[in-house]
């Protein structure tokens, strides 16, 4: 179905268009830098036990599943979706405040939960002013989204500074200060009206719209690139922790965390070079053996003497196990997926991988409370089911017809 032609007013470019939504992406991923590594350390400075923060940090995952897609296909319905992200942000904020007069597991599970709600949706709604902007004005999605990467970078590298001088009471306040710089940055949010397709609501609605998102290679392909991300959960919720335990730094820690991103960024770029012509498959699987490897070193680095330059290495890995991931996703789709149809795909993919990183997180717990460092070789293993499914869609026809 051809789109519906833009209206002049569409077609007038907001000022400094590219300048408001680099802003508004860089705004957007300093909370996050801090939430991500770091939210675990206050979770255990406020006495829960590993087994409860994996529920803290899994169960807004199974619900940020359900709540995201639909907050995003209703903001799609608005006059105007950047009233729907300032909305968001504002809630962000007030909910996040809660953290600052809660301290047994039931409370911060309530916060934690509603707090998802309201803030998984920055991102995507954020995205999606972006690539409005790509498609009408012709703008460079790129540019601007990595002011984005750039901030979670300082994001993770001052809030390793912070902790280290102001202990881990300060992960609250870092959170809601990122969020006010949020909130101002999204104000100054470009107006574009309606998109001129909505989002489907819900997957039977995108099953309708394209059968073939549910052809064999493009499930097994999506299931597996799932489950390779979802190993990641261990390390993002128990990676710091366990640093912790052995005496690395806070500013270590940061910095640890940096030279993943770095790392990732790095493939980034690199991307076309290197593998433009490779096969998606043949991309996610790499990533698969990235993982397992990555995986199988992390236990061994501080037994055998490596210290923190051995985890500095295998942070290094993150370019394939999670860079290769996102990449040969988007590769993925843009393979096996006609153009109107790419949004469904995305959030086929979308509903996979957050499914599967919430079942592994929670299973986190239990894991790092039983086996410790040594808890990365389940994640090994989790990882060496993705490859092997990804192996076996490369015996499936690549579309349904």
């Amino acid at each position: 179905m051809a789109l519906p032609p833009l209206s002049p007013a569409q077609l007038a470019k907001p000022r400094r268009f590219e300048l408001r939504v680099s802003l508004i992406f860089a705004a957007l991923f300093i909370p996050q830098g801090v939430h991500l590594p770091y939210f675990p350390l206050w979770l255990e400075s406020k006495g829960l036990d590993a087994e409860h923060i994996a529920i803290v940090l899994s169960a807004p995952m199974f619900l940020r599943v359900f709540t995201t897609p639909l907050i995003t296909a209703l903001a799609d319905r608005a006059k105007d979706r950047a009233s729907v992200l300032v909305a968001m942000v504002a809630m962000s904020l007030i909910l996040s405040i809660g953290y600052f007069f809660t301290s047994s597991f039931t409370a911060i599970l309530i916060v934690s939960l509603l707090l998802s709600i309201v803030w998984t949706p920055h991102s995507t709604l954020a995205d999606s002013l972006a690539l409005s902007g790509v498609r009408r004005f012709g703008s460079n999605y790129a540019h601007m989204r990595i002011w984005g990467s750039a901030a979670f970078l300082a994001a993770n590298f001052f809030g390793g500074v912070a902790i280290s001088l102001a202990t881990e009471s300060s992960v609250p306040a870092m959170i809601s200060a990122g969020l006010v710089g949020t909130l101002a940055a999204c104000l100054l949010a470009p107006r574009l009206g309606k998109p001129r397709r909505a989002s489907p609501l819900s997957a039977s609605a995108m099953q309708k719209a394209d059968p073939s998102l549910f052809t064999p290679y493009f499930l097994l392909c999506v299931v597996g690139a799932g489950l390779i991300n979802s190993s990641h959960g261990f390390m993002y919720g128990f990676a710091s922790i366990y640093w912790k335990s052995i005496g690395i730094d806070g500013g270590v820690v940061g910095l640890l965390w940096t030279a993943s991103v770095v790392a990732e960024v790095g493939i980034f770029m690199a991307f076309t070079r290197v593998f433009g012509r490779t096969p998606s498959s043949i991309l996610l699987g790499l990533a698969g053996l990235g993982a397992i490897v990555r995986w199988v070193a992390y236990p061994l680095v501080w037994p055998s003497g490596a210290g923190v330059a051995g985890f500095f290495a295998v942070q290094g890995l993150h370019a394939v196990s999670t860079g290769l991931i996102l990449l040969g996703v988007q590769k993925l789709i843009a393979e096996t997926i006609d153009e109107d149809k790419m949004g469904a795909a995305q959030g086929v993919a979308f509903f996979a991988s957050g499914l599967f990183m919430a079942l592994v997180t929670l299973a986190s717990g239990a894991v790092y409370e039983n086996m410790g460092a040594n808890g990365f070789y389940v994640m090994a293993a989790v990882a060496l089911v993705g490859v092997a499914l990804i192996a076996c869609a490369g015996r499936q026809p690549q579309s349904a017809g």
